[in-house]
């Protein structure tokens, strides 16, 4: 099976990386290619999944599991980003405000997931319901320009959404 036919690409190769960790071999789409951890040929079967440390908001720099998921987020790793964040989501607590801003960033890769299978209605979900999470976190939190995301979440609510730039 050839995996580079059925995956998305992404937007913009040239964008700058945020943490070392090495990507996937494939990037996962449901009902296209192997599942990372139930199949024998997945890219992550038979791993263990590492516990997250979760970082103070402020410490966001140190944080690699976090930085691992917005790379995974930019180069098109969608699944891969929603299962890495999701650790972090569970680990921060589902109703804190550093809860909620995963959650958030979870619901932008799921959004560009569904809108690369051409599921419109889903697409438009994620992005609104993303984007209500969004418009309760500070304007600048760990390290993204919130309020810059926000607006153009607002100006293209019919996906993809846009890649996140890390303040240096």
């Amino acid at each position: 099976m050839r995996i580079d036919a059925i995956e998305p690409q992404p937007p913009d190769p040239s964008w700058p990386r945020y943490s070392h960790r090495p990507f996937p071999f494939y990037r996962f789409v449901p009902g296209r290619s192997p599942h990372p951890r139930r199949h024998l040929r997945g890219h992550s079967y038979g791993q263990e999944e590492a516990k997250p440390v979760l970082l103070s908001p402020e410490q966001w720099r140190g944080d690699d599991e976090y930085l691992y998921g917005i790379d995974l987020y930019n180069y098109a790793y969608w699944w891969e980003c929603h299962e890495t964040l999701e650790r972090l989501w569970h680990a921060a607590g589902r109703t804190t405000e550093q809860g909620n801003f995963f959650r958030a960033l979870i619901q932008l890769a799921a959004a560009n997931l569904k809108h690369f299978l051409g599921d419109a209605h889903a697409t438009s979900n994620l992005l609104e319901a993303g984007l209500a999470r969004l418009e309760t976190i500070p304007a600048c939190y760990m390290g993204i320009d919130v309020a810059n995301l926000t607006d153009h979440l607002r100006q293209h609510k019919q996906g993809p959404a846009p890649l996140i730039r890390m303040n240096q």
